[in-house]
């Protein structure tokens, strides 16, 4: 399954700050090619392959940016926060246990379910994520 990214990366960057370099477009490059989660050593090992590495405080500061501006997803992998690209409408995820693939999922039925939960216990929704783990079909 490939992602479709929506939104401009490289406008996020402006939006956060980062100017728009080398370096960083060859991190934005990478990610594009990615269907799962990838860690920041796992991207400088790759782009060090392709002799375009940027430095990893580079890449670490420019995951963290973009993750931080809602343009990445993140969890944690083998104990290291592992990034993804992830679309500009609101969804939630199927990730695989098994092999790590990720499916966004956009679902009138978690919206539903999160507002009657609010309301039933007279709570304001600011924001939510819902991410469901298991086994792909692949996997199981």
């Amino acid at each position: 399954m490939s992602i479709i990214i929506d939104m401009d990366l490289e406008d996020a960057l402006r939006k956060t700050g980062l100017r728009v370099t080398r370096q960083r477009s060859a991190i934005l490059d990478a990610l594009r090619g990615k269907d799962g989660f990838t860690t920041a050593q796992s991207l400088f090992h790759e782009l060090r392959r392709r002799k375009a590495a940027p430095g990893l405080a580079t890449i670490y500061r420019t995951l963290s940016t973009l993750a931080g501006a809602g343009a990445l997803d993140t969890r944690m992998q083998d104990g290291e926060q592992a990034f993804r690209l992830c679309g500009d409408r609101h969804h939630h995820h199927l990730v695989c246990d098994g092999c790590g693939s990720v499916e966004e999922v956009t679902s009138a039925e978690v919206e539903s379910w999160v507002s009657r939960l609010a309301k039933r216990k007279g709570f304001l929704v600011t924001g939510h994520s819902a991410d469901v783990y298991g086994l792909c079909a692949s996997c199981r």
